[in-house]
């Protein structure tokens, strides 16, 4: 086979898109937000012509963004830029500031009288890693969070009914004048009501204060000290009465 046959070859083998004339890679690969070089060669007679860069999956189609002046100067318009190296025959396209939208298919080419010279290049966009301070950054609920709500609902849904809101006249407290008075015949005890409370029927069938006595008296009856103390608090007032029997 000879020589001349075998370069096609070669560079097909590592890669490199070939047009006669002109070669590149057929894929390259760059971070999002950094940057990515793309280097093409050319045969020798083609140093003083121009070289582009053009983005588009059709030869006809594509739009030129950025072309050589026919020097080694290097030319930049936004995020792209183009140099030619014509000792070597090469020229690089850098682009910079990479995002997923720059994913595409690129053309390097030569300029020429008639039909130019190209080859395409695939470019992929490698996203960016996420890094821990966007992560920290991001709202997130924690179930440290949701375990404090969860409390407070299971709180307010479970609260004593004497911790719960009540209207005023539930909140104002009794009356001073309100009687305590019960009676019991023979000495026998009584406990002391609020008032307006009906106590809960027994069989002691005890006559409230202010009855009348056997005997046709008005009953009285004093509290007795010594006794009162004993009583247990039941969240109203009590008193132990001695009455006349």
């Amino acid at each position: 086979m000879p020589l001349l046959m075998l370069y096609p070859l070669l560079f097909w083998l590592s890669g490199y898109s070939i047009a006669t004339d002109i070669s590149g890679p057929m894929t390259v690969n760059g971070p999002e937000r950094g940057s990515l070089m793309v280097q093409c060669v050319y045969n020798s007679g083609w140093e003083t012509y121009l070289k582009w860069w053009c983005r588009g999956a059709t030869w006809h189609g594509c739009k030129i963004l950025v072309k050589t002046t026919g020097s080694e100067q290097e030319v930049k318009r936004d995020r792209v830029s183009i140099k030619d190296n014509q000792k070597n025959h090469t020229f690089t396209v850098t682009m910079e500031d990479l995002m997923q939208t720059d994913a595409d298919t690129y053309w390097c080419g030569i300029e020429r009288t008639g039909t130019d010279l190209g080859v395409t290049v695939q470019v992929i966009i490698d996203p960016a890693p996420v890094t821990p301070e966007e992560t920290s950054n991001s709202p997130t609920l924690t179930g440290h969070h949701l375990d404090k709500r969860s409390e407070g609902s299971r709180a307010a849904n479970h609260r004593p009914a004497a911790h719960q809101a009540q209207p005023p006249e539930a909140q104002r407290p009794p009356a001073p004048h309100l009687h305590h008075i019960a009676a019991a015949f023979g000495g026998r005890l009584s406990l002391g009501l609020e008032d307006n409370e009906v106590p809960a029927e027994s069989g002691w069938d005890v006559p409230r204060a202010g009855t009348a006595a056997p005997g046709g008296r008005p009953l009285l009856c004093r509290p007795d000290p010594a006794a009162d103390h004993n009583l247990p608090t039941k969240g109203y007032h009590e008193a132990l009465l001695l009455c006349p029997g």
